[in-house]
């Protein structure tokens, strides 16, 4: 908040962001201060002065502070997404491609997200209008029980991520942010913009494997 009470304040989007804020998340991870020519105009020439050493001491801050970086695309992450308290994964909303699939509270669904190669395991938790809310139980739970029974639903779009902040930043509503979901198994960046935020509770929709 200090970095962006220095900005100028236009939210124009000429430096490529959406807000002041954003931008200056963007320049906490290094990005260039040249980017906001509003901020070259000689009445925020004072501003300009404080913004570099106040950008040096807090980049500073978060250097020495660990970074969450995805395993497999090593990208950066604003926050790590871990388990609602007494649960096994993140809460996910799945909605199968395929019409004809009925989905009922306690099945055990075999699936692919849109844009991951990775076959998932989840659990149903609730159901309705084709979309099902569930926990990842990721393929140890064959492992571990080879007689379990699963509906197989094929490729589906993730529509959200609800979970509690265990690293990182707690998010505002309205911001697109890059998450780490603690129970991905390839430990991939994800990215979404948040609808809800209560303490270190958030829910995430938009979801995209792209990172933006």
């Amino acid at each position: 908040m200090e970095i962006e009470q220095l900005l100028p304040g236009f939210n124009c989007g000429e430096c490529g962001w959406r807000s002041c804020r954003e931008f200056a998340r963007h320049l906490l991870r290094g990005g260039d201060i040249e980017g906001c020519p509003p901020l070259k105009q000689e009445r925020f020439s004072k501003n300009l002065s404080r913004l570099k050493v106040e950008l040096a001491r807090a980049r500073g801050a978060v250097g020495a502070e660990e970074m969450i970086r995805g395993v497999i695309d090593g990208l950066e992450a604003d926050l790590a997404l871990a388990p609602l308290a007494g649960e096994p994964s993140c809460r996910e909303d799945i909605h199968p491609f395929d019409p004809c699939v009925a989905l009922h509270e306690g099945d055990l669904l075999r699936y692919r997200p849109l844009g991951c190669p990775i076959t998932h395991f989840a659990r149903v938790l609730a159901s309705g209008q084709g979309i099902a809310t569930v926990h990842m139980t990721g393929p140890l739970h064959l492992m571990g029980n080879p007689d379990a029974i699963f509906k197989d639903v094929g490729l589906c779009i993730v529509l959200a991520f609800e979970g509690l902040v265990s690293r990182g930043r707690v998010p505002d509503v309205g911001e697109t942010v890059r998450f780490l979901p603690e129970h991905c198994m390839m430990q991939k960046v994800h990215s979404g913009v948040v609808v809800h935020s209560e303490g270190r509770m958030v829910r995430i929709e938009g979801v995209d494997l792209k990172v933006w």
